[in-house]
């Protein structure tokens, strides 16, 4: 049993930024949000670990896991707490401090799936194939919400997008 522990530890040592890089897109920025996200996606891939260690992609199935429980909380979701608009502070390693503040906000304010599209196809760097697969849809449908998702996307970041390109092309 010392064995299953410590190779979980290991595991969720390595692959925590990550998935905390990625739960943190799919909550809109929130900083704790995400936090609980991750403890409590590696909570039951702990639980299901035997199962999990033997999978053909480990970390397709951690994300899966991530991703439907996200889904999952902001479907039940009955407490009375309210989004807020602007994102915490926290310092940027790196890129340009607006555009992630940005496109961050603008991502808040997309439906919990079509955030989960966009994050896994763009920012996971997912076929449209495993990011159908990752959340139970067909590619079909993943093709469509990625198109809405866009679409809205650039709606909500509205005349902010002609400054965005100007400073990601001129860095």
């Amino acid at each position: 049993m010392g064995g299953r522990h410590e190779d979980f530890e290991e595991y969720a040592t390595l692959r925590g930024p990550r998935l905390f890089r990625t739960a943190l897109l799919l909550t809109g920025g929130d900083w704790h949000q995400a936090e609980d996200l991750v403890q409590t996606s590696l909570a039951k891939v702990y639980a299901s670990w035997v199962r999990v260690r033997g999978a053909d992609n480990r970390d397709a199935y951690v994300r899966t896991v991530l991703v439907r429980t996200h889904i999952s909380a902001r479907r039940r979701r009955q407490s009375g707490e309210q989004p807020v608009a602007a994102v915490p502070d926290a310092a940027a390693a790196t890129g340009d401090p607006a555009l992630r503040v940005a496109l961050l906000q603008a991502l808040a304010g997309l439906p919990p799936k079509d955030r989960a599209v966009l994050v896994l196809r763009f920012w996971e760097d997912r076929s449209v194939e495993q990011t159908a697969a990752d959340l139970g849809l067909r590619p079909g449908t993943v093709r469509n919400r990625t198109g809405t998702a866009l679409a809205k996307l650039r709606e909500l970041l509205g005349n902010d997008r002609e400054s965005l390109s100007s400073t990601t092309t001129g860095s």
